[in-house]
């Protein structure tokens, strides 16, 4: 996760110096004409330099066309600007509008003052009436030209009006910018940036600009999703089909001569990994989170594998005068590719497996993280085990097994651990296993044998927590109807 942060931080940089270098040579012509009407509207510079907070908290100078009177009043004034504020110029106003008295920041963007998307940056005094949890984020990251809570709230002046307004924008409109600045900073990846940048443009536009963007179009627009949903994963699966093409090309050639050479075997892996990506987009499969993902779906993905083949074996007839692939090898590829690309989905799962095994084998160590016992191997002790390993903080845990009282289920494993005892075992396995956690699981039971399950994980000295019933409540009435037999 930290090289991802790192190498977007480098893709951002990156575009930042390209695209704001270029910005200041191709629009230089459009800035000698703003300047040009700046001079004829009124006496004073060209630019207004605004002292900002910027990344880390250092201060500098904030580049703008001058858009208000060079009078003292426009320089002692409050720092925010309200409707019909009369420290503007007539082409002042103009500029604020359609907001290209912002274009020369291309220039903070170009020495690393700024970027083109972040939190938009803000003076001192209103940045000290800031939590100190808020200050800190937002000023971790570079500030920006345009960010999401600015395309948001891009007509500010028009809603703030009135002797009060300065009351009414710390009141409704700083406290949303900030929780949008931190969601940004929390969430913020390139081609999101990308999102933000193109939307800034439609913002802009007079036709346009009462178009309202939903938050989550700024979070994850069209260029995140194709990024993440599609590209990514076209990638991941091309590397795999490439692999899957030569490890079944050296296995064929051992027996019969195919020679597709590297050229052809990239071209091969490239259409193959395209057809897969189509036919499993039809199935959805680009929009499931694999890290939480069902086992279920390794049919679908098995399913779109041997539909490309299908597809690929049509085509292969279609365009025999180009290339010949053998059944068998198109078997062999995709076999392989099944096994791939079930692979990398449920990499996650499946290093968390290893990792659970290498637990268990090394279950008596106790620098494994914190000990837990699981009272109850049922559905309950099923949901907590659950809990624990999708929790934030799973790393700090390490499940020992279950007890259970059910004689059945003794010597058995349930989702991966063993179960060690009944619950009159629990003083013993508590010192045993060097617990420090026991989590309580067991929803149907009396009350006389609540209490004294309860009392034994009490005496053991560690921590007790009480798994709420959400078996129970995630009944449906019928089911409830059922079981009391009404």
């Amino acid at each position: 996760m930290k090289l991802k942060r790192q190498l977007n931080a480098i893709i951002k940089r990156a575009f930042d110096i390209i695209a704001s270098a270029l910005g200041l040579i191709i629009l230089s012509p459009f800035f000698a004409l703003i300047a040009i009407g700046i001079k004829h509207d009124s006496k004073g510079p060209i630019f207004y330099r605004a002292k900002r907070v910027g990344r880390n908290g250092k201060p500098f100078k904030m580049l703008k066309f001058r858009t208000m009177y060079e009078t003292p009043d426009s320089y002692n004034g409050p720092t925010l600007t309200s409707n019909n504020d009369d420290r503007i110029t007539h082409f002042g106003r103009w500029l604020r509008d359609t907001k290209l008295n912002e274009l020369p920041q291309l220039w903070n963007v170009l020495i690393g003052k700024m970027s083109l998307v972040g939190p938009r940056p803000e003076d001192l005094d209103f940045i000290n009436k800031w939590p100190d949890e808020v200050r800190g984020k937002v000023l971790s990251v570079r500030p920006g030209i345009t960010s999401p809570a600015s395309i948001i709230y891009r007509d500010e002046e028009k809603q703030l009006d009135g002797i009060n307004f300065l009351d009414d924008y710390l009141k409704n409109i700083m406290p949303d910018k900030m929780r949008l600045d931190l969601l940004y900073v929390d969430t913020h990846s390139f081609a999101a940036d990308l999102d933000v940048i193109f939307m800034t443009l439609i913002a802009v536009i007079p036709l346009l600009r009462k178009v309202r963007f939903k938050e989550k179009t700024l979070f994850s627009g069209p260029m995140y999703g194709f990024y993440s949903q599609h590209l990514t994963w076209f990638l991941l699966d091309f590397l795999v089909t490439f692999f899957s093409v030569g490890v079944a090309g050296l296995a064929w050639r051992a027996t019969q001569v195919i020679n597709l050479g590297f050229s052809k075997s990239i071209i091969l892996a490239f259409v193959i990994a395209l057809i897969f990506s189509i036919i499993s987009t039809f199935f959805g499969l680009h929009r499931i989170v694999w890290r939480y993902a069902s086992p279920v779906l390794v049919i679908d993905v098995a399913l779109s594998i041997i539909l490309t083949a299908l597809v690929v074996i049509l085509g292969n007839r279609l365009l025999f005068n180009i290339i010949i692939l053998p059944f068998d090898f198109i078997l062999n590829y995709s076999l392989l590719m099944i096994i791939g690309l079930i692979g990398i989905r449920y990499r996650d799962r499946l290093i968390t497996g290893v990792a659970n095994r290498w637990v268990n084998f090394r279950r008596d160590q106790k620098s494994l993280g914190e000990r837990v016992l699981v009272v109850g191997a049922g559905a309950g002790g099923e949901l907590a085990v659950w809990l624990l390993q999708k929790s934030e903080f799973s790393s700090a845990f390490s499940i020992a097994g279950y007890v259970d009282d059910d004689y059945r289920k003794q010597n058995a494993q349930m989702a991966g651990y063993p179960i060690l005892g009944t619950t009159k075992d629990i003083p013993n396995l508590v010192q045993e296993h060097h617990i420090g956690l026991i989590l309580f699981s067991i929803s149907k039971i009396s009350q006389s044998n609540r209490n004294r399950i309860l009392r034994s994980c009490q005496q053991s000295g560690v921590r007790v927590i009480v798994i709420p019933d959400l078996i129970e409540i995630l009944k449906s009435p019928e089911e409830i109807i059922e079981e009391n037999g009404a």
